[in-house]
């Protein structure tokens, strides 16, 4: 195949959710849908997060310029992140799409991408309207005294956010339902600890109190920051000081609605960084998935227009 082939064809990496057998027929409705639009295409599927980072790695050497994730939320930020140690110049030949198929797919979702509509996602595709979007990242020191960084296009939680989705993904691959996995998140996490001791910078506002959890979003943040967009070069945060049992359970209702940021519990901003000097025993989630947990004070920050994703007509 020689170069001109190679860019007009798309990569897609095909990522399974695990244990859901239903998932296959998904990939081959995808497939149909690919071959009756006649779309130059090869595949290769994933088998975990380090394959994806490795596969993106591997169109990127054999010169594929438009990659397609058929994957969710943790797939496309294991892509990103792969394209993030490119150069620049090679970063900027590149257009990354996504075919939703993930247990959380939220960042599809905000630009109106359905996993029930591969049909549509597709058209939309192939029309290749690219704009620039950009990457939020948080930078801190793991406990071995590293160095490390981690790019996200969604969010940033901190705190019983974290936790909550950090059980619900668990719970999501041995149930295989969304809405019973989040119920039963939300019934273990009555036995989690309900708030943090933390330090925060964010703009000019020094905050030293219990908080309950926080959600920095470079995307709407699983429905935490609503208004956020992955193109204003901003950060939007929501924090939730503790409330009560029954506030607790009406904050939930407002998430649940899209009407979040609605609650007298939450506390949004709008910045270009965060600073977290202190939060202690708070778990870390980026796009979904938990990361070790910084040793010492960490950096959320934001990288404008980075990234070529595909968007819809």
């Amino acid at each position: 195949m020689n170069e001109q082939e190679k860019n007009g064809r798309w990569g897609v990496i095909y990522c399974p959710k695990h244990r859901l057998k239903s998932n296959r027929k998904q990939w081959l409705k995808v497939q149909s849908i690919l071959d009756q639009r006649k779309v130059n295409y090869d595949f290769v599927q994933s088998e975990s997060s380090e394959s994806v980072e490795r596969l993106v790695k591997m169109l990127i050497v054999n010169g594929y310029n438009t990659i397609i994730i058929a994957g969710g939320d943790s797939a496309l930020n294991d892509a990103v992140n792969c394209l993030m140690k490119e150069e620049r110049s090679i970063r900027e030949s590149i257009s990354l799409g996504v075919i939703p198929n993930g247990g959380f797919n939220d960042f599809s979702r905000f630009w109106g991408f359905r996993e029930s509509n591969p049909e549509q996602t597709i058209d939309w595709l192939l029309k290749h309207r690219v704009r620039k979007i950009d990457l939020g990242c948080i930078r801190y020191q793991n406990k071995h005294q590293e160095q490390c960084h981690r790019y996200f296009l969604n969010c940033v939680n901190i705190g019983l956010s974290a936790d909550i989705m950090n059980l619900r993904r668990q719970t999501h691959s041995l149930l295989g339902s969304k809405t019973l996995s989040f119920f039963i998140s939300l019934i273990l996490m009555l036995f989690h600890r309900l708030d943090y001791k933390m330090h925060l910078s964010i703009n000019s506002e020094e905050i030293k109190r219990r908080v309950m959890t926080i959600c920095i979003g470079s995307g709407p943040g699983y429905g935490q920051t609503p208004n956020a967009v992955p193109y204003n070069g901003l950060l939007d945060v929501s924090a939730v000081y503790h409330p009560e049992v029954i506030q607790l359970l009406g904050g939930l209702w407002l998430l649940i609605t899209g009407r979040f940021l609605n609650h007298n519990c939450v506390h949004p901003f709008r910045t270009q960084e965060v600073t977290v000097h202190e939060a202690k025993h708070a778990l870390v989630g980026v796009d979904g998935r938990l990361i070790q947990t910084p040793s010492g004070s960490y950096r959320i920050e934001v990288e404008k227009e980075v990234i070529n994703f595909l968007i819809p007509d």
